[in-house]
């Protein structure tokens, strides 16, 4: 049985390795909350410029910069950073702690942070990307000394955001703003069936109501 996620807080940061990686999984919650008044604020450790096959990493991380502010505004979330780090190599990037820090440390008054899952694997079969690990990783060497809430979106989750259906297809646009990269990903599927597949996937309902789970890494003291 999950709790409740926290109300009690103004300002969260969602600390994330790529674009597209807030609209898997978050983007109901995101919307429910900035639609609440909730101020939100991404930051991105890469511009996914190694993301799309076939084309260069000066035209794909641009373009993937774009279509991640569109995302964003979607779901109500206009304060969208990128931290410049090289896409696929985090794990090698000797500045990783110190650019993400600085980042951090550009809110002071952030209350909640939500970063990416760290384990190896999502499930049986389904590896977890070496970018996720190392970021999240960092990201919690980075938040545990600000002793505030800190939540990552994986497995197992501890708490729940009650959503609505209106939240749900907030997210599905968001995620469909990924067009190119969603295109390319999935020539077959249209780029909305694969959004909305892909929601789907990260909800919860069961008798009227639409949940999405965080598990929780560290709260304030």
């Amino acid at each position: 049985m999950t709790q409740p996620f926290p109300t009690d807080w103004s300002h969260a940061l969602i600390l994330v390795a790529h674009p597209d990686d807030p609209e898997y999984g978050l983007a109901p919650a995101i919307n429910h909350w900035t639609r609440t008044g909730k101020k939100v604020t991404y930051i991105l450790a890469t511009s996914g410029e190694e993301g799309i096959e076939g084309m260069p990493a000066s035209e794909a991380g641009p373009l993937r910069e774009q279509e991640q502010i569109r995302a964003g505004a979607q779901v109500g979330v206009h304060d969208i950073e990128f931290l410049g780090l090289p896409d696929s190599r985090l794990s090698e990037a000797p500045d990783l702690h110190e650019r993400l820090t600085a980042a951090v440390k550009a809110h002071p008054d952030t209350d909640l942070v939500i970063s990416l899952y760290r384990g190896p694997e999502w499930g049986p079969g389904m590896p977890n990307q070496a970018d996720h690990i190392a970021f999240g990783d960092a990201a919690v060497d980075v938040v545990a000394p600000l002793g505030i809430w800190q939540f990552e979106n994986g497995p197992e989750p501890t708490h729940h955001v009650e959503v609505s259906d209106e939240d749900v297809q907030a997210a599905i646009d968001s995620l469909a703003e990924h067009e190119v990269y969603l295109r390319v990903l999935d020539p077959t599927t249209p780029v909305a069936a694969q959004a909305r597949a892909q929601v789907y996937r990260s909800i919860s309902r069961d008798q009227g109501w639409i949940r999405v789970g965080l598990r929780l890494i560290s709260r304030p003291a």
